[in-house]
This record gives structure tokens, sequence and C-alpha cells, in this order.
């Protein structure tokens, strides 16, 4: 398939390689040249706009950071839309609200082009092996039409219903994966300060009702070494939660716990980490009290 492909970060990167491996051809656009570069390396032809990514392009996947881009990137001027043939099918992979998914979805299809929202899980070493987890939305045919590419970032699809409802579930997942993220660094710092260790915090809630995959999986890989290079970003996020969160009180629902992880999250903003992992909550615990909860280097044999 002619595939194009716009928003070449931390995640879009490798997952537009995979599908250039995939043995589509493709057309990339990204504001960074530097990450152009590396997928012209690999094969993709450069495109200087949205526009000629659409006109180049059956489908266009998008991997962008904010609802506004999205809109954008499709709608605005130079956009996709105004490139893409009738016919055309996009798949929207970023991360936003249902609504601006509903509404540039019908922006779309009112110019003749289809539209699919699958947003993803897991992390960027998955975009880097393929098989990441794909929350889809849309009409059962262009999701039939979209499945060859999407097969090529992703090994697990769950079909969610439809246009928007990939982002509804997306949106529900990063709130709890990260309000989790939230608590338990502070339940880990507030441990440690009273005289706690690590490793014994977790052995015991290892058999208890407190155990999660950011303690089990998330946190050793990159919290407990110090490691707050940009995986899942501050910034974004907080992003994620203030659309949840505003989701909440577009229903009448105030969410108190999400709220309290987007304080969190604006605060280490505030403090400089907006560009940093979300690990960098572990460290800011860590300096507000004094402690370090990451486990201390064992030292050498004689």
């Amino acid at each position: 398939m002619k595939v194009g492909f716009i928003g070449l970060g931390v995640m879009g990167g490798p997952m537009a390689a995979n599908i250039l491996k995939g043995g589509h051809s493709l057309t990339v656009f990204d504001l960074n040249p530097a990450s152009v570069a590396t997928l012209t390396a690999a094969g993709a032809k450069a495109a200087a706009s949205p526009r000629d990514v659409g006109a180049a392009s059956d489908i266009v996947v998008t991997m962008l950071p904010l609802p506004s881009h999205v809109e954008q990137v499709y709608l605005g001027p130079n956009g996709v839309a105004e490139g893409m043939a009738r016919g055309g099918l996009v798949i929207d992979m970023s991360t936003i609200d249902p609504q601006t998914s509903k509404r540039v979805g019908k922006a779309l299809r009112e110019r003749g082009i289809a539209m699919v929202d699958s947003p993803v899980g897991k992390t960027s070493e998955h975009a880097v092996t393929g098989t990441l987890t794909l929350m889809v939305g849309g009409d059962p045919a262009d999701i039939a039409r979209a499945k060859p590419v999407l097969d090529c970032m992703g090994n697990q699809t769950f079909l969610c219903g439809g246009l928007g409802a990939g982002h509804a579930m997306k949106m529900t997942n990063n709130l709890l994966a990260t309000t989790i993220m939230c608590a338990n660094t502070e339940a880990l710092a507030i441990g440690v300060k009273e005289g706690l260790t690590l490793e014994l915090m977790v052995e015991v809630m290892k058999t208890t009702m407190a155990w999660n995959q950011q303690l089990a999986v998330a946190m050793p890989k990159k919290a407990f070494i110090g490691d707050d290079s940009p995986g899942f970003m501050v910034k974004l996020a907080a992003k994620d939660v203030r659309l949840a969160v505003d989701a909440a009180k577009a229903l009448g629902f105030q969410a108190l716990v999400g709220e309290g992880a987007l304080a969190t999250l604006d605060r280490a903003a505030s403090l400089g980490y907006a560009e940093r992992d979300t690990a960098a909550l572990m460290k800011i615990r860590e300096d507000e009290l004094g402690i370090r909860v990451r486990p201390q280097a064992q030292p050498k044999a004689a």
C-alpha cells in the first residue's frame, strides 16, 4: 500500500519504520528534520507538508501530541484533506479526546475520506518491536482496510466500537496508569522516610492488593534506577489525564483522583521536568523528603 505517516517522535518513528518493514511504500512528514532523515535513510520518501503526504498516500497515519495538532494536520491549511483523494483512509493513533476524533472524522467523511482511530498501549520498546496494543474505533469496513497497516505496528488489537471509541479506551487506560504511578511514588517515598526499604515494600506488596504493573514492570526499568530519560514524558501524561478529567466534568462527574494526579504532574512540569519521563516523579519525591527510594548499589566482592 501507499502509506503516509505524520508525527515521527519517540513512538511514531519506530512505528513508521515497521510499516516500511511490512513491505509498504511510505511517505513521511515531521517538523523535526532529523526524524525525517532517519526514515528516509531506511527507504521512506520525505514530504514537504501534510497535504503532500495526503496526495501521495492511500492511507495516512498520524501520531501527534495534542488534539489541536490532529485537527490542524487533517483539516487546516495545507492539511491532509487538501491533498488526499476521495476514497482515502486515515488512521489517527494519537492520544486525544473522543470528541475531537468524531469532529475530525465527520469533516473528513464529508470530503469522501474515511477515518479510524487506533491509539496505542505499551512503551517505546514495543513500538520498536511492533508489539503495541491497539485500541481501535471506527466502521468495521474501514478497520478491515486499515488492518494490514495496523498489523505492522501491533500484535494485540481490541475493537472498541465506533469512531472515537479507541480514544475513549486510551484516555481511560492512561488515567488509571498515571494515577497508579503517582500513587506508587508517593507511597514508596513515605515508606522509605519511615525507615522501610524498597526491597521490603516490594516483597510485601507482591502479596497484597497494592501490587500493580507499574511496580512490577515500568518502575524497575526507569524510576528505580534513576532514569528519567524521555519515554512517556510528564507533559504528555498531564495532557492525557487532563483529557480524562475534562471528560468527567462534561459528564457531570468530578474525577477527584485524576485531579490529584494532574496536580502532581503539573507540579513536576513547573519544576522543570515537563520533557522528562514520568519516572522523574520518584526523583521529586526523594528530593522533597531527603531520601533515596531506589536500591542502594551492592558492594563488590573483595
